[in-house]
Parts: structure tokens; C-alpha cells; sequence
């Protein structure tokens, strides 16, 4: 079931280039990686919306603020059946930073 206020897809997503880091060590020590499908958030162009598996039933999205990001991998882009392509980013967060995740689901009463 399709979600009305869900992110939606994109064609294109301009990612500023990120510098390598010149000690990838300490870089995993210092960052945590996040993949998914990048999108510019809605409403504020400092932050960035990061959106798992984008064609998964039960997918989320994280929230990231961009001066919380170091670096920035591409990924290979995912393809629909319907030709639709969806770019893939590996994201490089700083620890300690303040991050949404966001799961969407429907209200709905459990059995008893």
C-alpha cells in the first residue's frame, strides 16, 4: 500500500563531493556508514533524508543534518522493472550526531 506522505522517488539527486579522507581508520572510528536512496528533505535544505530500501514493503528513512557528513560513496543505482532509477549513497555521519529514523505504519487495532 503506497504511502501519500512518504518521500518520493527521484531521478536525480546532485550530492556535493566530499574530499576522500586521508585515514579511512580513522574514519571508521570516528563515523558511522548509512546506505540508502539520498533525497533533499522537503522543507529544510540543511538536512537530507536517507531512504533505506526504497522499493521494500516495510521500508524508513533516516534524517540526517549535512554538516553531521564527512563523506559521501555512490552506490549502483537500483532499477525498476518499469525503468525507473533510483541512486544509491553510502553516508558517512559523524558519532554522537542527532538523527531521525523514521518508520511510517498504519494505526490499527491487534487482536486479542
Amino acid at each position: 500500500m503506497p504511502l501519500a506522505n512518504f518521500p518520493q522517488a527521484i531521478v536525480r539527486f546532485e550530492i556535493q563531493v566530499y574530499q576522500r579522507p586521508s585515514d579511512e581508520k580513522r574514519l571508521r572510528d570516528t563515523h558511522i556508514a548509512f546506505s540508502g536512496a539520498p533525497q533533499k528533505h522537503a522543507t529544510n535544505p540543511q538536512k537530507i533524508c536517507l531512504v533505506v530500501d526504497p522499493y521494500s514493503e516495510n521500508t524508513f528513512y533516516y534524517e540526517f543534518n549535512t554538516q553531521d557528513i564527512s563523506y559521501v560513496e555512490e552506490l549502483a543505482n537500483i532499477v525498476t522493472m518499469e525503468g525507473e532509477v533510483i541512486p544509491m549513497a553510502r553516508i558517512w555521519v559523524r558519532k554522537k550526531s542527532i538523527a531521525i529514523r523514521s518508520t511510517p505504519f498504519v494505526v490499527e487495532s491487534t487482536r486479542r
